[in-house]
């Protein structure tokens, strides 16, 4: 038996408590369901990360770009073939829906995906390149915004992950605000802090 603890009480606690103060016990069982709670499941918890980028490359205009990884039972079962931990279990599903466990995202997929956060829903192609000049200063080309996906997450939805965030800095129903430090740059901002970790 493995306990997942958190690092704080967090008291009740909704979406934007959850993100302002990073209470991992909240998306663990968003997503892997706790008790009479059923959770979202790996297979719906897979798809809305692919809704935002992850696991896919990005097109970025720059080469080598690789894509991450997201985890599933079939992956696994795969994986360690023949072992006692060929199958997927509910501590997968929790590992997953806090970033961590088998997981490994570029953090090119990340900022990707909290930027359409940011402008209201929409995914577009990372650009390092705005223009194209030749040696007299002139634009040969332009190279406009490409979209590659939107319309995939409700806006309602969308306004209460921007206010959670929103929150994490501010502090403001979320006495244990894991982003507080940012309000010392003077320029209202949102945030969600993450641990990292290694993976082989």
């Amino acid at each position: 038996i493995y306990t997942f603890n958190d690092n704080h009480a967090h008291g009740i606690t909704d979406m934007r408590k959850a993100l302002a103060e990073s209470c991992n016990v909240y998306f663990q069982t968003i997503a892997g369901g706790y008790g009479d709670q059923s959770g979202l499941g790996v297979t719906r918890l897979k798809k809305y990360l692919g809704l935002f980028g992850w696991q896919e490359l990005t097109g970025v205009d720059l080469p080598g770009e690789t894509a991450g990884f997201v985890p599933d039972p079939d992956w696994k079962k795969e994986k360690f073939f023949g072992t006692q931990d060929q199958n997927w279990g509910d501590g997968d599903t929790y590992n997953l829906a806090i970033g961590q466990g088998f997981i490994g995202i570029t953090p090119l997929e990340v900022a990707n995906a909290y930027a359409a956060i940011a402008n209201g829903g929409i995914l577009y192609r990372p650009q390092a390149v705005k223009n194209i000049i030749n040696k007299n200063k002139e634009i040969i080309e332009e190279k406009k915004p490409q979209i590659i996906r939107q319309n995939f997450i409700d806006p309602q939805n969308l306004a209460v992950v921007r206010e959670g965030m929103r929150h994490g800095v501010n502090g403001v129903g979320a006495p244990l605000a894991s982003a507080l430090t940012l309000n010392q740059l003077g320029i209202p901002m949102a945030a969600k802090t993450g641990t990292a970790q290694v993976r082989k």
